[in-house]
């Protein structure tokens, strides 16, 4: 009698403790790919941290060595797409592992680099998994999360990338100033290691997760607004790096201060990354067009006031904090935005926005490089990033009743 009166209450001992190691299980799981995208911004973001000193050891300018910056953004650009088509039918846990060792092998090769040529090849080799490993991370978080929250699900992704800003790259910009530039690849190829790791031990193997026909993917490449949105995103978000890219001149040149507050200012860029996409997803699955709106428009405020007095230490800081603040606002809205038109592609779509950002990060650069050799000073790279995001804010005006009639459709 009493053994019957108890079995309820020990089912439901059961059902809890199940849920909780699912719970556990999942956080798991969201970790394992955050600390994939960590990794992986971390190598991105570092490179311009140690910008200066992989210039000196090489012996080229600093216009030559964004050339290196603009290498791995190609290999975001042209792997997002070619890889991820090309793994179409592969499933999401497998495909991230491959994209996580081919990272490895990227940093590697990136720390063994003779010059400038080996390096940029090594640089692209190194980007050609972001974009896929994004979009297939993506996919693995909307499983996690579940339906109707793909802003929240990608911003987790994100938030990997984000961190990286905040502690990756200035720690891995402060070994290289301090062991050379060469251990800031290293070390980066043996945090991807443990990401392989972890991704193998926590990410699900489900054929829930298992991939879908080439066809299904290229047909949302016919669709008109998910490359206007693709075009807003590399205009709009290029200001970011327009500013990251020159944070060392900025902290050493402009603010004429030690070196040292280098991995400062980056990590106060970081914080800042790391505060707008939180926000940012939280807006875009709620509100579709007002994160990019507010993002864009106030990161031209900040990009202003940055321009005009960014050589007081105290606003150059700020105005770090608040570009990548109101940029990474509009980021997740993006993703929302391009898997709208094309819910039939989300690995697709994923990986399509990162290679629109990194297109950014590629425009960005360049355009900023560009304004410095021209003549016009170092801070002549924040009005480029101006005119870029102004450009991407006037485009998406112009293509949001196209896209918002298809989403609808």
């Amino acid at each position: 009698m009493f053994q019957k009166a108890f079995e309820p209450q020990c089912r439901a001992v059961e059902v809890h403790c199940t849920d909780k190691a699912q719970q556990a299980r999942r956080g798991l799981t969201l970790f394992a790919l955050a600390f994939g995208s960590f990794c992986i911004g971390t190598s991105e973001f570092a490179s311009m941290g140690v910008l200066q000193l992989f210039a000196d050891s090489l012996e080229i300018s600093i216009p030559a060595a964004t050339n290196a910056i603009t290498a791995y953004a190609f290999g975001v650009v042209i792997g997002a797409p070619l890889v991820t088509l090309a793994a179409a039918r592969v499933n999401r846990k497998s495909l991230l592992l491959g994209l996580m060792a081919l990272f490895i092998i990227g940093n590697i090769l990136s720390a063994l680099a003779a010059n400038l040529g080996m390096f940029a090849i090594a640089r692209f080799i190194s980007g050609m998994p972001q974009g896929a490993y994004f979009g297939a991370g993506a996919v693995v978080a909307s499983y996690i999360v579940g339906p109707g929250h793909g802003g929240k699900a990608f911003a987790l992704v994100m938030t990997g990338l984000t961190v990286a800003t905040i502690v990756g790259s200035p720690i891995a910009t402060l070994l290289g100033q301090n062991l050379g530039w060469r251990n800031t690849y290293f070390s980066v190829a043996g945090a991807g290691v443990l990401a392989l790791i972890a991704l193998w031990v926590w990410v699900p193997k489900t054929a829930a997760l298992d991939g879908g026909p080439i066809a299904q993917e290229l047909n949302s490449l016919r669709k008109g607004p998910v490359w206007g949105m693709m075009l807003v995103a590399a205009l709009g978000v290029a200001s970011i790096f327009a500013v990251y890219t020159f944070i060392g001149p900025f902290v050493t040149d402009v603010l004429r201060i030690d070196r040292g507050w280098i991995p400062v200012a980056l990590a106060l860029f970081g914080l800042g990354m790391t505060t707008g996409n939180l926000i940012g997803g939280r807006i875009a699955d709620t509100h579709p067009a007002m994160g990019l709106v507010l993002g864009f428009g106030s990161a031209l405020a900040v990009l202003a006031v940055l321009a005009y007095f960014g050589s007081n230490a105290v606003l150059m800081m700020a105005g770090l904090f608040g570009v990548g603040a109101t940029m990474m606002i509009a980021i997740p809205t993006i993703q929302v935005r391009l898997t709208s038109v094309a819910p039939e592609a989300p690995s697709l779509m994923g990986a399509m926005n990162l290679a629109a950002l990194n297109v950014a990060n590629a425009v960005g650069a360049w355009a900023g490089g560009a304004a410095i050799a021209a003549g016009y000073g170092l801070l002549s790279a924040v009005w480029a990033g101006f005119a870029l995001t102004r450009l991407g804010l006037i485009v998406f005006a112009i293509t949001m009743p196209r896209a918002r009639r298809l989403a609808a459709a």
